[in-house]
């Protein structure tokens, strides 16, 4: 048996760190918050895919998503699917919603086993992924990285063959870095 078999074997088959890009991604099949499926291998038949998986309660995800979603608001429903995946219950996670703005979809993965942050080997929250139209992640981010998500905002806009709109407006205080 491997060092990796074995590591693995120790950690009943969960990924100790975040998958990094290059990687391919892990199947998505949960329920957003209306109880509508959701399967990631649908929604790339259509392009690339945007997942941000996080908890209703992080503070860093509730200063990234609104930033999430005015990228949504860009390119979203374009050739381009952005989704979140919640670490909450439906009810916790419509509320974050409402309360931040955010109204691209948000999937619910189950409270007991969070096998989708599993397979993606979340450590900590926000994690936001951008998936290729051929299931390879081509970016990951960490925690909120300014320079990731003018990344991920770039490849939206080429993706969508719209112009790169600035994600971050004049006069904001927005750092380069906050971990999650």
């Amino acid at each position: 048996m491997s060092l990796k078999n074995t590591v693995r074997g120790l950690f009943c088959g969960k990924r100790l760190s975040t998958l990094p890009a290059g990687e391919p991604a892990p199947a998505i099949s949960l329920k957003d918050t209306n109880g509508q499926s959701f399967l990631l291998e649908e929604a790339l038949k259509k392009g690339p895919v945007l997942a941000a998986f996080f908890k209703v309660n992080c503070p860093t995800c509730q200063f990234t998503f609104p930033f999430l979603e005015r990228m949504y608001e860009t390119y979203g429903n374009n050739g381009f699917t952005f989704i979140g995946v919640s670490q909450n219950d439906p009810t916790d996670t419509r509320e974050f919603a409402q309360e931040f703005g955010v109204k691209f979809p948000l999937l619910i993965d189950d409270e007991n086993s969070f096998a989708a942050s599993n397979e993606y080997g979340i450590t900590n929250v926000p994690s936001v992924f951008l998936i290729s139209q051929d299931g390879t992640i081509l970016e990951r981010s960490v925690g909120f990285a300014k320079q990731d998500l003018e990344n991920m905002a770039k490849e939206a806009a080429l993706s969508t063959k719209r112009p790169v709109a600035p994600l971050f407006r004049p006069g904001e205080v927005v750092p380069s870095h906050k971990p999650g």
